[in-house]
Formats: C-alpha cells, sequence, structure tokens
C-alpha cells in the first residue's frame, strides 16, 4: 500500500487565472485548517522568472527567431518552445496571433473538435497552433512542476489533488478536464464545482462559525461570476440527526459570459472613443486592445485612487497609423460599461434577450447574447420556484410569488 499523502492541494484551472492552495494534513485539526496558496515560478520576461500567487492561463506561441537560446528557461530544466503564465500574456497582448486565451472556454465549446489545433483562433497560417485540451495540459503541468520543485519531499502525483470546474459543465467538459490532468502526470483527482468550492471556503474561513450564521431552510444563492463563465447555484440548509447539512437544489445553464466579455466591451468602449478622434482600428489591435483593457480594468479595480489608465496599442506599420496609438481607460467609462453594461437593476419579470445567430458568429465563442448577469440570474430564479417544495424545513414561497428567494448570498 502506498502512505497517505501528507498534502491535499486545491487547483482552479481559470480561463483567466491558475492558482495551487493546499493544507497539510498532519498540521490540520478539522475547521482550523491552515490553507496556503503556492508562489509559483513563471517567465515575466525574456530569462526572466519570478514567483507569484496566480500562473494567468495564457500561453505564448513565439516565432522561431523571436528569442534568444534560453529565454523561456524555466527552474525545473525545462526546454521548451512555448511561454506560460505572465509573461505569455504581456508578449501576447502586442501580438495577439500568437496567444492562446480562453483556452477553457474553447475546452467547453461542443461546437469545434476540442482535441484539434485550433488555437489561437484567428492566427494566419504560418503561425503554429495547439488544441484547447493541449493548451490545459500545458498549464495543469506547470502547476506540477512548480510544486515538485517546492516540495521534493512530497511529490505531487502522491497527493490528495482537487481541480474545480463549472457547475455548468457538460460531461464531455469534464471528461477533458481529467483527461488534461491525466496527461499533465496527475494522480487520479476529484473533480469540484466551483460555487461549492466558493461555498466550502466560506466555510473554511468562519472557523466553524457559519453554523452561527445560517439556519435550517435557509437558501444561500453562489453567484460565481468568472473569467470565462457566469455559474449560479442554489444550496439549501438542512437538519438531519441535530445537524446542519448543506443541499444543493439548483444549478444554472452553461453561461458563457464574464471577464471575458468586460474586456471586449470596454475595448469597443475606448475604440469607439477613438473613431471619434478620427483613429481607426483593424481587427488586429482591436484584439490587442481587448488585452490591454483587461490590464486597465484591473489597475482600476484594485486602486480606488486611481481615475483613469493609459492603454497603448501597437501599430501595424506607417502605411495604416504611423506610431503606436495612446489612449486611456477612465473610471466612468470602466463604471458605465461594466456596472451598467453586465449588472443593471432589472425587474425579476425581465428575461436575457436573445436573437438570431449569424452563421459567422458559429466560428467563435458562443458567447451568451446578453451581457446582463442580472437577467440571466432573474431567469434562473423564475426557473427555480418550485425547486424547495419538496424540502423539509422549508417554508412555502409566499402566495403570488414568481421566483424562488434566496435568504443568502
Amino acid at each position: 500500500m502506498s502512505a497517505p499523502a501528507r498534502y491535499t492541494l486545491g487547483i482552479d484551472l481559470g480561463t483567466t487565472h491558475c492558482a495551487l492552495s493546499y493544507v497539510d494534513l498532519e498540521a490540520s485539526d478539522g475547521d482550523q485548517a491552515a490553507q496556503q496558496v503556492l508562489e509559483i515560478p513563471q517567465l515575466t520576461g525574456p530569462g526572466s522568472i519570478e514567483a507569484r500567487p496566480l500562473l494567468p492561463s495564457f500561453l505564448y506561441l513565439p516565432h522561431a527567431d523571436e528569442l534568444a537560446p534560453g529565454d523561456l528557461s524555466l527552474p525545473w530544466g525545462a526546454t521548451q518552445d512555448h511561454a506560460v503564465g505572465e509573461f505569455a500574456r504581456s508578449r501576447g497582448a502586442a501580438t495577439p496571433i500568437r496567444l492562446v486565451a480562453s483556452a477553457k472556454s474553447w475546452l467547453c465549446h461542443p461546437g469545434v473538435d476540442r482535441r484539434a489545433d485550433i488555437l489561437p483562433a484567428e492566427a494566419p497560417p504560418e503561425v503554429a497552433r495547439i488544441s484547447p485540451l493541449t493548451a490545459s495540459v500545458r498549464y495543469l503541468s506547470h502547476l506540477r512542476a512548480a510544486w515538485n520543485a517546492a516540495h521534493p519531499e512530497a511529490p505531487f502525483d502522491a497527493q490528495d489533488v482537487t481541480v474545480t470546474i463549472p457547475a455548468s459543465f457538460d460531461p464531455a467538459a469534464r471528461e477533458l478536464t481529467a483527461e488534461a490532468a491525466q496527461a499533465a502526470g496527475y494522480p487520479p483527482i476529484t473533480l469540484l464545482e466551483e460555487p461549492q468550492a466558493a461555498l466550502y471556503s466560506w466555510i473554511q474561513r468562519s472557523a466553524g462559525q457559519w453554523r452561527k450564521e445560517v439556519k435550517t431552510g435557509d437558501l444561500i444563492l453562489v453567484v460565481d461570476v468568472g473569467g470565462g463563465t457566469t455559474d449560479l447555484s442554489l444550496i439549501a440548509v438542512l437538519e438531519r440527526e441535530g445537524n446542519l447539512e448543506l443541499h444543493r437544489v439548483a444549478v444554472g445553464e452553461h453561461i458563457l459570459l464574464g471577464g471575458d466579455n468586460m474586456d471586449l466591451a470596454l475595448a469597443y468602449t475606448v475604440t469607439r472613443k477613438l473613431a471619434e478622434q478620427g483613429t481607426r482600428l483593424d481587427p488586429w489591435q482591436t484584439r490587442a486592445l481587448a488585452h490591454a483593457c483587461r490590464g486597465a480594468k484591473e489597475a482600476l479595480l484594485s486602486d480606488s485612487d486611481l481615475d483613469s489608465v493609459p492603454v497603448v496599442v501597437p501599430s501595424r506599420g506607417s502605411k495604416l497609423i504611423g506610431g503606436s496609438i495612446r489612449t486611456e481607460v477612465r473610471r466612468e467609462e470602466l463604471v458605465a460599461t461594466l456596472v451598467e453594461g453586465f449588472f443593471p437593476r432589472v425587474a425579476v419579470t425581465e428575461m436575457p434577450i436573445t436573437r438570431a445567430r449569424a452563421a459567422l458568429t458559429q466560428l467563435g465563442l458562443p458567447y451568451a447574447q446578453d451581457a446582463a448577469v442580472t437577467r440571466h440570474l432573474a431567469a434562473f430564479l423564475t426557473r427555480q420556484l418550485g425547486a424547495t417544495a419538496n424540502l423539509e424545513g422549508f417554508a412555502a414561497q409566499p402566495e403570488g410569488s414568481v421566483f424562488l428567494h434566496p435568504t443568502a448570498v
């Protein structure tokens, strides 16, 4: 028999970032478990390595002559022809045709062959491509190597490993995630739905006090707006044999709506502003602008003292514009685009807007047609009106109710 695992590892294979947290089982005491986050070594520039708590979920495929030998080397001696993490994100923002992004969204797209080499999606023929599955393998492999470098006394494949996935992932996407983990050298993994992971995190942080914050009959709504998807779940608080238990009663539909959409919306806001000033961008520059807007969004949301963040759009040559384009994203633009566009105040009777898709849009990701998360939430709660009708300890919904009323968020 193999020795019991020393650590339990939790991996968030995210659309925008990956992270690895862990608990030392030998030092844990029930609700008092000390959770830690692994600092992940990664390239931040050619030949430059830093350890950071997040690994951006971006993969850059450089031209054969673009970098010097050794520029892509990692601490564990890996020889590779690509970059993963912060350097991939920053380099790819200026050269988006070589950047693989949103691999997780492609992994759950049933309209494409997810094992086929289709990413970067709009790259010209001379650029090498990889599959969404391969991109996921490379992110997971990087995390495994980072763990082994930091904990040589506790090999990765001897630990308990959990990988989180959206609750709305279909069976094929779940199977592909497990396949990617196996290909990356992982031991058998546990797949955990992200809204449940968020709830468990709340329980862990409460240090046992969660039982005093909820009571039998409470209905907890978990809203997980991620980089690529919006996940909605309802968790009922039940009592069994004198103990409180949490029971999931509903999961929302797969909604491809998240931070990626916000970055694109912000980029189109800036594009319109530039057009009014007489500057027009081509599709290549618009993609680069979306990546720049993501950085501006993160800076403005993390620092309330900032009123604006400069944005630079690379030029494609003097024939078109004649130099890099410099503009800015202002806080009021961010609020108008993201808060009012994605989280408007709506009546619960307002349903998501749908329209017929043009055939061409089927070639890309099938993003939600309505960007308002609040309308998707209204539709979800309306559909779940009777979800708790047969649960013991739950009172009937108020007379005349048209949606299920959560008691906690």
